[in-house]
């Protein structure tokens, strides 16, 4: 016993329980936390494989067509009511969701008295500029609900473009120069196709629906025919039924008459 009235020894051998028993609680706690961690690993690598496995699915998906047509796509056939290939069909794939705001200006010129293009396609929220590449002035106006506007009697190109909010067809004339129609086709989608001279457009392998839109239609010029991709493969074609336009004497007449209004 030491001056204090403490048995040292006892005090060693306490002291030693005390650190068998933290070190015991230490590697129970260790053993745990290696257990859980060995756990939520195994769980992980469960379920990383799925995951990655569905990205891949629809990767492959995406490039196989997911059943709609060949890996490449779908090539559709237009035609008019006399089963002669049709060009200028603008088809549109439907989307399930609205495609963002695309910031390039497209351009709808003017040469030789006549817009050029004579039909541009473009996206909703999309802005156009209208220069006059003629040596003599123009008079651009639309009167369509999708995007009426106007640019009074001009030269060169206008400082501001224009920009069109609404999806739609947008029938252009010149106040000046009768004979000047032109259109401008506002899509939702960022897949726009055009027919060509033989009155073909490749389809994406992905699509479902495609609306279908000609200018010189019978139908009412904003009206667009949905049909899906699945009917078009079993008709073998698409049937677009157009007519001449009529004579008239102004864009306004002809703009009404198209319009039924």
């Amino acid at each position: 016993m030491n001056v204090s009235g403490h048995n040292p020894v006892r005090i060693a051998q306490g002291h030693l329980i005390l650190i068998r028993r933290a070190l015991g609680c230490a590697r129970k706690i260790v053993g745990v936390r290696i257990f859980a961690w060995s756990v939520c690993a195994w769980i992980l690598a469960g379920l990383g494989g799925p995951v990655y496995g569905a990205d891949n699915a629809l990767d492959n998906s995406a490039g196989k067509g997911g059943g709609n047509g060949s890996g490449n796509g779908y090539t559709l056939q237009l035609r008019d009511q006399h089963s002669a290939p049709l060009s200028g069909v603008v088809v549109e794939v439907v989307a399930p969701l609205r495609a963002g705001q695309v910031q390039q200006v497209a351009v709808m010129d003017q040469v030789n008295k006549q817009f050029h293009p004579r039909l541009l396609t473009i996206m909703q929220g999309q802005a156009v500029s209208f220069p006059n590449s003629d040596d003599i002035r123009h008079h651009v106006y639309s009167f369509s609900e999708t995007k009426r506007f106007e640019l009074k009697l001009y030269a060169g190109t206008p400082i501001q473009p224009i920009r069109f909010e609404q999806p739609g067809v947008v029938v252009l004339g010149c106040n000046i120069h009768d004979s000047m129609v032109g259109y401008i086709y506002v899509s939702q989608s960022k897949d726009v196709l055009t027919s060509d001279q033989s009155g073909t457009v490749q389809l994406p392998a992905y699509a479902q629906q495609v609306a279908i839109w000609h200018a010189q239609q019978t139908q009412d010029i904003d009206t667009r025919r949905i049909v899906t991709v699945t009917e078009l493969q079993q008709s073998g074609s698409a049937i677009v039924e157009t007519q001449a336009p009529a004579p008239r004497n102004t864009f306004s007449e002809m703009f009404k008459d198209h319009h039924g209004h």
